[in-house]
């Protein structure tokens, strides 16, 4: 079958297009054929050897939907969508292949609502924004800002207003508060030193119980703009892993500060999951992804420079 594939880690150059074995069925596993696998910025990262555990020969890719194609009775020829979880294109290969096995607690049913290329987006950043909501508490009033405007940035914004909770997103280009401008609350960041008073002023005089940091650069300036007792969570950092937080604030405020990272969950606790959030695509609480570009797997060595490059999300379909 065709696979992308890496051997060692450092450089994109590293990644290739290969003809490789079908993956062997073990016990208590399903066979799947992937019809839509996306690119995340974290497979990248993967392949660049961001990820001290990754063990090579290795096929990666995390986020996929497709086809029980081998398994039991009562799951073949069912529509699923599963990954993102602990080792999955790490240390197990991923879904960047016609082919993957899984562990049948590992999958979801796709929810009809959902196509193929549009459910193989949703995967990681849901998953971390949904665990991020979560465990800071999210829920119907809770006051949210979310700082940034990409996937997992939108995802929450999504569940969070599914959840009935007051939201405000905040990025620095005005062209990407647009989308939300008619939804919730947007704010456009300025200087860091004016983000409390910025933040107080869209939430009618106080401030958010909970600050959802999706780049990892206004930490900073977050705790400040933190409610008494609120919850600040962050997903991302510079590549030295170093940030100034004023703790002496946080302490005094009694903040708390939540590090989210969904390689923490296992592929059977991913796939509980995405079963909460396919319910809530099925129930129309959430709207649909945006339409993704889809790429042909031949062209998947590319797709992975697009994306570091920056380039909006890509699927991958399988030749």
């Amino acid at each position: 079958m065709q696979a992308l594939q890496f051997s060692t880690t450092g450089s994109l150059d590293a990644l290739q297009l290969c003809e490789v074995a079908a993956p062997p069925l073990a016990a208590g596993e399903v066979r799947v054929e992937v019809r839509a696998a996306g690119v995340n910025p974290s497979d990248v990262k993967n392949v660049l050897g961001r990820f001290p555990y990754t063990q090579t020969p290795r096929i990666p890719g995390r986020d996929f939907a497709g086809v029980v194609i081998e398994g039991p009775d009562e799951w073949l020829g069912q529509a699923v969508w599963g990954g993102s979880g602990k080792g999955f294109g790490f240390t197990r290969d991923g879904c960047h292949a016609a082919q993957v096995c899984l562990p049948i607690e590992a999958l979801a049913r796709l929810p009809a609502e959902l196509d193929f290329a549009r459910a193989a987006t949703c995967g990681v950043p849901y998953l971390t924004a949904w665990d991020a909501l979560s465990r800071t508490g999210v829920e119907q009033g809770t006051r949210l800002l979310i700082i940034g405007a990409g996937a997992v940035a939108q995802a929450a914004a999504d569940l969070a207003l599914a959840r009935g909770a007051q939201v405000c997103v905040a990025a620095r280009r005005r062209e990407a508060l647009a989308p939300w401008q008619a939804r919730t609350h947007t704010l456009l960041l300025g200087e860091p030193t004016a983000l409390a008073a910025q933040v107080q002023e869209a939430f009618a005089g106080v401030l958010p119980e909970v600050i959802f940091d999706t780049t990892g650069f206004w930490l900073a300036a977050a705790v400040p703009a933190l409610a008494t007792f609120g919850r600040l969570a962050v997903i991302a950092a510079p590549v030295s892993g170093q940030v100034e937080v004023p703790v002496l604030d946080l302490y005094r405020r009694g903040g708390v500060l939540v590090g989210v990272n969904s390689l923490l969950y296992s592929l059977e606790e991913c796939a509980r999951h995405l079963q909460s959030i396919g319910a809530l695509f099925a129930a129309g609480q959430l709207p649909l992804p945006a339409l993704p570009q889809c790429w042909p797997l031949s062209r998947g060595v590319e797709a992975y420079r697009a994306v570091e490059a920056g380039s909006a999300k890509i699927v991958l379909i399988p030749d």
